[in-house]
């Protein structure tokens, strides 16, 4: 199996790259949808606080690699994109389990990345740039920037969309290549 899981900040455009994935043919999965499910299926809208805040005791009750386990079973293609990796740990569990693995990392400045969550407006981005800094803390405080050191690779997301999807195809064919 080739799995390639991403690695990136809020914003800074892991879900444009599912989206090149997905047109390329590749099975995805995004592991934050396992969270929006888990804050619904407990009653609770979608908001950044309630998703945050499930993430976390998640994580404080069953570990810090909780949401790379559960994404386990749902990686059952030969060739898939995982969304969302947030720790080194998860990294870890994908890196235990699946042999070929890539992990890529996304860069965006948090400029950058506010203005882009600022226009797609999602429920559960949180709209003030307070909420953004503190997500930013959470994301942080789970261990990402230790996952990002754990990279194979670095897409620059600071140019148009069409540049972001044109560098984003090269390297995931470049990627799954490396399989041949």
């Amino acid at each position: 199996m080739k799995l390639i899981v991403t690695v990136g900040m809020p914003g800074s455009g892991k879900d444009e790259l599912v989206t090149v994935a997905r047109s390329m043919g590749l099975a995805t999965l995004k592991m934050g949808d396992l969270v929006r499910d888990e804050t619904r299926r407990r009653g609770l809208p979608l908001t950044a606080a309630n998703v945050g805040r499930v993430a976390s005791e998640e994580r404080d009750r069953h570990g810090p690699a909780i949401w790379a386990q559960r994404a386990l079973p749902k990686l059952t293609e030969t060739r898939m994109l995982v969304d969302g990796c947030r720790s080194d740990s998860e990294v870890t569990v994908f890196r235990h389990h699946f042999g070929d693995l890539f992990v890529l990392g996304i860069f965006a400045s948090p400029e950058t990345r506010h203005a882009r969550m600022t226009a797609r407006g999602r429920n559960d981005d949180g709209a003030a740039l307070q909420d953004f800094y503190d997500r930013d803390r959470r994301e942080l405080k789970w261990g990402i920037g230790n996952a990002f050191a754990l990279t194979d690779g670095m897409l620059v997301n600071e140019g148009s969309l069409e540049e972001f999807r044109r560098n984003a195809r090269a390297m995931l064919e470049r990627i799954l290549a490396r399989e041949d």
